[in-house]
């Protein structure tokens, strides 16, 4: 089982995502939630799809791509860190992200889709990783972290937007 990382092992702004992953196998964890996730979200209205709580406030398809490329941009990290690059990430700007995506012309299935497709080169990913390479240090946010934080980051983005879509989409509409 992969070992919760420790608070030094990445940027304090990420404990937010960390703390909510429960003490279980990650593995296990990355699997349900997409489960969650997916079914969570299967069958709902074009008027469900494209809701938003608050005006300025992303679409639940836009919420959806979100997730799928902040997993792609912490894929690519994990990857890197855990391959023993030493590069130094900066931030990604998310609001440009989604300038440039335009998820709202895209069919909600296919970015269900996309996400489920991302999620699953996650678990290839670290399924396959070698003992040793979750200690492996990289720079993120200026801040040393190891390819084990960044797993658990990416499991604890999916958890905080569930959270938001079942509070903020599912049941205020």
């Amino acid at each position: 089982m992969l070992k919760r990382p420790k608070k030094d092992e990445y940027d304090p702004y990420f404990e937010r995502y960390i703390e909510l992953i429960p003490n279980k196998c990650l593995f296990d964890v990355l699997k349900k939630q997409q489960e969650v996730t997916i079914n969570l979200l299967r069958g709902l209205s074009s008027e469900q799809e494209e809701y938003r709580y608050e005006a300025k406030k992303w679409s639940l398809k836009e919420v959806v791509g979100h997730m799928a490329d902040v997993e792609r941009v912490l894929n690519y990290h994990l990857l890197t860190v855990a391959r023993g690059d030493t590069v130094s990430f900066t931030p990604f700007d998310k609001d440009l992200y989604m300038a440039n995506a335009d998820f709202s012309q895209r069919d909600f299935q296919d970015i269900l889709s996309d996400f489920s497709i991302v999620r699953q080169c996650t678990s290839s990913l670290i399924t396959n990783l070698p003992n040793d390479a979750w200690i492996r240090t990289g720079t993120v946010l200026n801040h040393p972290t190891t390819a084990r934080a960044l797993a658990y980051i990416i499991a604890g983005h999916e958890l905080h937007h569930q959270r938001i879509i079942k509070e903020r989409y599912l049941l205020k509409q």
